[in-house]
């Protein structure tokens, strides 16, 4: 049997933690073994992976954030994954629909999580580090996550998934692998991460052409909300309501069966406080866009240094 190594970054002391692991242990087919990185407390989630990763044994690493609770079957479907198929480099899950965090911001961004990576099940070019698992030969061949460039918690695991995909490995987003996101969110936090820890770098990655555009939350659906989004803020600023209705129609024609998962899974609450939560996450995304692009092309603009 393919021996696992699970790894887990718990440098930032997650009161989590202990269910994670409980999860683990009791879990059908359990790892070998289990690596926690929980120190020093100053480490990224990068390099903590990388640290982890560096003293495992298992020919298979298994990635889980310290925030996520596996299912029971999550392991064994990772075996049979890489037993089945010799070629495949890695794989990664998604969130499961019943977030075990409360609170209607967490309930959307779980679910959005949820629902996104259910949408792009398949090849992937990309990884997710938060329940993810890929071959440790592999990924020492790499060189690991790029602790440099992320040493806080960003889009390490998208740039890692970008590696792979350019080197020809094959990844595979298969959402039937499920973990527990037990994250609380705040609408601040949701700001900050869409803004400065996934969105910049993100695009920053795409103007650099290392990353395609129609990847996971990069898609044509993505895009035509973003737009409809934007559109709705040029309609209330002119108080054109036809045009505000138009968009809010669009938006709910693009997103009716991500309302619909809120819907059947909280109740009718949840599903309208998501349209405006949706339109901030979009507007977000969208302000990352042009801040991304000035910073690559300052760069881009400055002079090489000769060796």
């Amino acid at each position: 049997m393919t021996s696992l190594t699970v790894v887990i970054p718990a440098t930032d002391a997650r009161v989590t933690l202990d269910r994670v692991i409980a999860a683990v242990r009791r879990a059908a087919e359990s790892p070998e073994e289990v690596i926690v990185v929980d120190e020093p407390l100053d480490l990224g989630p990068a390099a903590a992976r990388n640290l982890g990763s560096r003293q495992a044994t298992g020919e298979i690493l298994v990635f889980i954030d310290a925030d996520v609770e596996v299912h029971e079957d999550a392991f064994a479907r990772i075996r049979a994954a890489f037993a089945g198929d010799r070629d495949l480099a890695a794989i990664f899950g998604a969130y499961d629909d019943d977030p075990g965090s409360a609170g209607t911001v967490s309930d959307f961004r779980n679910l959005l999580h949820h629902y996104v990576h259910h949408r792009g099940a398949g090849v992937a070019s990309t990884f997710w580090a938060g329940l993810g698992a890929i071959r440790r030969d592999v990924f020492l061949e790499l060189g690991g996550f790029d602790d440099t460039r992320f040493p806080y918690p960003s889009v390490e695991d998208i740039e890692l998934g970008m590696r792979l995909h350019a080197r020809g490995r094959r990844v595979i987003l298969d959402p039937a692998i499920q973990g527990k996101h037990l994250k609380n969110w705040t609408f601040v936090t949701m700001i900050e991460t869409d803004v400065l820890r996934r969105g910049i770098p993100w695009m920053r990655l795409v103007f650099e052409k290392r990353s395609g555009t129609t990847a996971l939350n990069l898609g044509w659906s993505h895009r035509i909300g973003t737009g409809a989004s934007l559109l709705l803020l040029v309609g209330l600023a002119r108080r054109k309501s036809w045009l505000v209705a138009g968009t809010l129609a669009l938006l709910i024609l693009v997103d009716q069966p991500f309302y619909r998962l809120l819907f059947n899974r909280r109740g009718a609450k949840l599903a309208a406080a998501a349209l405006p939560l949706h339109l901030v996450h979009r507007l977000s995304a969208a302000t990352a866009v042009p801040i991304a692009l000035a910073i690559h092309l300052r760069r881009s603009s400055k002079p090489r240094k000769r060796p």
